[in-house]
């Protein structure tokens, strides 16, 4: 079976990582061992292994076509109509990318899943961005949200994480995606905020439901999101919420200095927290080196120094 026309797509603008070229590794059907109930693909049987796939060949031969109709690729990003981990020649296709990128940047989108597994987590290792989502701590959250395959072993997850951010010289994202009535409870909030702090990626990006859900789930508001960036205190925390309420305010020096000791803020933070006068202040105090704009994975922080 030839899967040449649907391999890649794009490339396409992204906010965070620039031009992408995505790769789907599993073009044929869903693949995948979530069945999360906000997936915007249609809900389908949990799968512990991938059966039907593109050869290394064939990914690596529409990536060199897109190079050759593309002058700028900022980024190839690994995905799946399910989940790329699972592609079984994942290590090899990693090697043949790195060998042909140039100056081009890697990234994957993984639930995360299979990072305690030995062979995934050396691949991971040789990408430049990985991007793992984390939506629950808890085992009942993980089985009632993500809605797990029975192959998980769900309470290795989050101390491979641990291990892999320690062990990785690149750059590594968390992404919890909350949903109402399930991973917005305080409990559940509490044992996130825990597990992020240990794991120390370098920036958590936190949404909710923005595109129709395989089953019947609500998205959170954007208060609940802010609740908790502000309950993740020291994270580089990226709220990714469309049409975002502006709550524009007034804010001294002094409010600027604590409020980013709590928690960075991105630039779209500002523009939507911050009035004109406090910019000017902002400014003013990152020029006398009180505050820093930081790059964190493609997302702009005010931290604190």
């Amino acid at each position: 079976m030839s899967y040449s026309n649907s391999i890649t797509f794009g490339p396409i603008a992204s906010r965070r990582f620039g031009i992408s070229l995505g790769i789907d590794l599993s073009p044929s059907s869903k693949q995948c061992n979530f069945d999360c109930l906000y997936c915007e693909l249609e809900g389908a049987k949990t799968v512990s292994k991938m059966t039907e796939y593109p050869s290394v060949e064939e990914v690596i031969s529409e990536i060199k076509k897109s190079f050759l109709k593309n002058e700028k690729i900022d980024v190839i990003t690994l995905t799946a109509n399910g989940e790329p981990t699972l592609y079984p020649k994942l290590d090899e296709l990693v090697d043949e990318i790195n060998k042909i990128k140039n100056n081009t940047k890697t990234l994957i989108l993984s639930n995360g899943s299979t990072i305690y597994k030995e062979d995934t987590f050396k691949t991971l290792l040789k990408i430049d961005t990985v991007k793992l989502s984390l939506d629950c701590v808890s085992e009942k959250c993980f089985k009632k949200l993500d809605r797990t395959d029975k192959s998980i072993e769900i309470d290795k997850i989050v101390p491979s994480m641990i291990d892999f951010s320690q062990k990785t010289k690149n750059d590594f994202v968390l992404e919890i995606l909350f949903v109402k009535d399930l991973n917005d409870k305080d409990d559940e909030i509490a044992l996130l905020y825990n597990a992020v702090k240990k794991i120390n990626p370098k920036r958590v990006d936190i949404g909710t439901i923005d595109r129709p859900p395989a089953y019947k789930v609500k998205p959170v508001s954007y208060k609940t999101l802010e609740k908790v960036a502000n309950i993740f205190k020291g994270i580089n925390v990226n709220i990714v919420y469309k049409n975002r309420p502006k709550l524009l305010g007034s804010y001294s020096k002094d409010d600027i200095v604590q409020t980013l000791k709590r928690r960075p803020l991105t630039i779209e933070d500002i523009e939507n927290l911050f009035d004109e006068e406090s910019k000017n202040k902002l400014e003013e105090l990152v020029k006398n080196s009180k505050i820093s704009l930081v790059d964190s994975s493609g997302v702009k922080f005010y931290k604190n120094l």
